[in-house]
């Protein structure tokens, strides 16, 4: 920043009184150390919600991602939960947490900041909670969570209905007879760098041999998808399940599913490359918390500005060279 500042001194001094020039590193470092993160973040929240476009059944992923870098000897490793809304392309919040299994508090904090009536959210396994899921259904939203082994029993009962019930329906199928497997399906085909991908997706609603039915708030189906990868004469299957709230849509429950992995790619991936976010040891104070808040800030930036018909590494890059493009930048929205 401070390199930064020094090369743009004559830009910047257009916008702002600089009579000690540039501020060093160390008071960069001081500022964010210092500076009240929930106030940053709700700052950073309410600019979000002048970005954001109402979108019918919009999907907002939550995940966990770990600051590998941002933490003193002997701490646990930190990491920053997102709320990441698809359609829209924007990270309407984010929290710091002191570890992974940290994320099961700071999802139902951020629940409880976003605007989510009418929308669909998706957890990964971490998130998959009862008390998350009555959350998510009193905030008027929907939600889709992914379920492992954490929920050791809940998983196999779900597990051996579905498995039992894609094999039904498979016999019924073969020796066409009308099946009597109580299950709704879909199929997608993907074939990208030589790599093909069938993705299989079952809901049903049939949920009476459930035995914690009552306990999970607003659950209506649980669903499975099988993805089935091909490349280079390797083959690979892999079976996910899940608790929703949803009706059966299979359409509807593979754009969610979709939807929460693109956070990966959409926001992790830039987090550590366009970003170098794994590399930050900005970790006194609430620095590291702050700082990510400022990436994410800066990512819904990129992301929303539609002009450079360029990547997010691409649109970084005019940014520092071209003055105009960054005030431009540092337009869109302001707060």
């Amino acid at each position: 920043m401070e390199e930064f500042g020094n090369a743009k001194h004559e830009w910047l001094k257009s916008f702002l009184e600089l009579p000690n020039g540039i501020p060093t590193h160390d008071t960069f470092n001081r500022v964010f150390a210092a500076l009240d993160p929930h106030r940053f973040l709700d700052c950073f929240l309410r600019w979000t919600q002048r970005l954001r476009t109402a979108v019918a059944g919009e999907i907002v992923a939550m995940d966990g991602k770990a600051l590998r870098r941002a933490l003193d000897h002997g701490q646990a490793l930190p990491s920053v939960v997102s709320a990441w809304a698809v359609e829209n392309g924007l990270v309407l919040g984010q929290l710091k947490v002191a570890d992974k299994s940290n994320e099961i508090t700071a999802v139902p904090e951020l629940l409880r900041a976003l605007e989510l009536r009418g929308c669909i959210v998706t957890t990964d396994a971490m998130g998959c909670q009862k008390k998350i899921a009555k959350h998510i259904i009193d905030s008027g939203a929907d939600y889709v969570l992914a379920l492992k082994g954490n929920h050791e029993t809940v998983h196999e009962e779900v597990k051996t209905y579905l498995d039992d019930a894609i094999r039904q329906q498979a016999a019924d199928r073969a020796a066409r007879r009308s099946t009597t497997a109580e299950l709704v399906y879909t199929e997608t085909v993907e074939k990208d760098h030589g790599r093909l991908e069938t993705r299989r997706y079952w809901q049903s609603e049939h949920l009476e041999w459930f035995a914690d039915l009552t306990k999970w708030a607003g659950l209506r189906s649980v669903g499975v998808v099988e993805a089935v990868r091909a490349s280079k004469g390797q083959t690979s299957t892999e079976r996910r399940y899940y608790l929703s709230s949803l009706s059966c849509d299979t359409p509807r429950f593979a754009k969610a599913v979709r939807g929460h992995w693109g956070v990966e790619n959409q926001v992790h991936w830039h987090m550590d490359v366009s970003f170098g976010e794994d590399h930050s040891r900005a970790r006194t104070g609430h620095a590291a918390e702050n700082l990510a808040t400022l990436r994410r800030l800066a990512l819904n930036l990129l992301t929303r500005e539609t002009t450079k018909k360029r990547g997010i590494r691409g649109k970084q890059r005019c940014a520092g060279w071209d003055h105009r493009y960054l005030l431009h930048l540092l337009s869109i929205a302001p707060i």
